[in-house]
């Protein structure tokens, strides 16, 4: 495995008939850092984890995990071993308990922790006679955390970690994912929860309709995106430049606000250039540069 990267995909696809649900999809996640994966339901957050991790068959394209290539069923298994994975439906075996639950996943991995077995069962309260079956919703989320958590993987990867997570728990979890990042585990974690991706995660990929619509950190988006205000004396003129710079563009009465990308001078000179009267750029929101990417795909 390279230092850079711990998934590499090149137009990885998937096709369910006439249903494109992964198209084209050049991703790249480092090594080292927190990766967001965000994007609506139904975006192909869950299809593109399900190919890295062999649980599904790419139609077309390629892509590596741990610097494995995904579609070598002897490869993708060996990458397997450096990955935990927590899946949307948490599933476990529902007629184990949870002290079963753990020692019989304790038994696969030579870099399972007791130390921070025995902190999670603490933090989370687990009740180690119960079966898994008669869990509630976040319990059962909570045994899933712990059964990744407490390995030392290589890169740990997450499907809705939070849902049926009380915000205190949430809370729990987005710090013990810091954590591991700290002890060199890259974090990749798809979310729809824009506040959670933007709490902890140094880089952000955006997917919408199966498409990568944004790769870039957050230092990044916080630096180069702004909200330009353009106010006028009249009825503001048609905006016609929509390149690089410019993207979404919203009219109300007298004003012009328009969500720029990068060249914010050029922007604000553009925006002088035809008229206004005032102009004030101020920072975004990783939400407003959601939005903005979703609401221009088809």
């Amino acid at each position: 495995m390279t230092d850079a990267w711990v998934i590499d995909t090149t137009a990885l696809t998937k096709r369910y008939r006439d249903v494109e649900a992964v198209r084209s999809l050049d991703l790249r996640v480092g090594a080292g850092r927190i990766t967001g994966f965000l994007g609506r339901n139904g975006a192909g957050k869950s299809t593109t984890i399900k190919m890295l991790l062999g649980m599904s068959h790419p139609t077309s394209g390629t892509g590596r995990l741990l610097g494995r290539p995904i579609d070598d069923a002897r490869e993708s298994r060996e990458a397997r071993r450096g990955v935990a994975y927590v899946a949307e439906d948490k599933q476990t075996y529902a007629y184990m308990t949870v002290a079963q639950m753990i020692a019989f996943t304790r038994s696969f991995y030579d870099d399972w922790r007791p130390d921070a077995e025995a902190r999670l069962l603490r933090q989370y309260d687990l009740p180690l006679r119960r079966k898994v079956k008669a869990l509630s919703k976040g319990m059962r989320t909570k045994l899933a955390l712990l059964l990744a958590l407490a390995r030392r993987p290589q890169l740990l990867i997450l499907d809705e970690p939070s849902e049926g997570l009380d915000p205190v728990s949430i809370e729990e979890l987005l710090q013990s994912l810091v954590s591991a990042a700290a002890e060199g585990t890259a974090v990749f974690f798809s979310s729809h929860h824009i506040s959670e991706v933007e709490r902890i995660a140094d880089h952000v990929c955006m997917l919408d309709h199966g498409r990568l619509v944004l790769d870039a950190s957050l230092d990044e988006i916080r630096r180069d995106y702004r909200r330009v205000d353009a106010g006028f004396a009249g009825e503001p003129p048609p905006w016609q430049w929509r390149g690089d710079a410019a993207g979404s563009i919203r009219v109300e009465g007298r004003q012009i606000t328009i969500l720029a990308r990068s060249g914010i001078d050029a922007v604000i000179e553009r925006a002088y250039s035809v008229g206004a009267v005032s102009v004030e750029s101020s920072a975004v929101s990783l939400r407003e540069v959601f939005l903005d990417a979703v609401q221009e795909q088809p």
